[in-house]
């Protein structure tokens, strides 16, 4: 009914042996979505802290960039310097950003099975969950 493919595909000969260009294990790419998530997570962070300064927010801030430095191979993630005076503060959509951010962060770590992260990432959950719920009861 077909005719039979007589020549090699196109993709078998343009790409042939060759090794042009680096390929990364899967562990690797989830390194680094891993430590993108947590980046992200760090930047939001760093302003809420900078809205609401909190010694809980400044030792999560440190640990997430403790972890992101280990995922980048010793590279320091870039801090966001923030003022702290702003014409609408937005600390509840602040805190679904985090909420949102650690849980993708926390799926990447499962997957990995990376436990460090995937605890701190849980942490930072609740942390975000708990500061949402008294301003939603009071929206509500």
């Amino acid at each position: 009914m077909y005719e039979p493919i007589r020549s090699k595909s196109v993709h078998s000969t343009m790409a042939g042996s060759t090794t042009d260009f680096p390929h990364r294990s899967r562990d690797e790419e989830l390194d680094i979505q891993l430590a993108g998530h947590l980046a992200a997570l760090l930047a939001v962070t760093d302003e809420l802290r900078a809205l609401a300064p909190d010694t809980g927010l400044d030792t999560a801030a440190d640990r997430l960039a403790e972890q992101v430095t280990r995922l980048r191979g010793g590279r320091a993630p870039v801090r966001l310097q923030v003022a702290a005076t702003r014409a609408e503060p937005r600390p509840a959509a602040l805190h679904r950003r985090a909420h949102t951010l650690a849980a993708r962060a926390l799926v990447v770590a499962a997957s990995r099975a990376d436990t460090a992260v995937a605890i701190l990432t849980a942490e930072r959950m609740d942390a975000h969950s708990a500061a949402l719920e008294p301003r939603e009861l009071a929206a509500g």
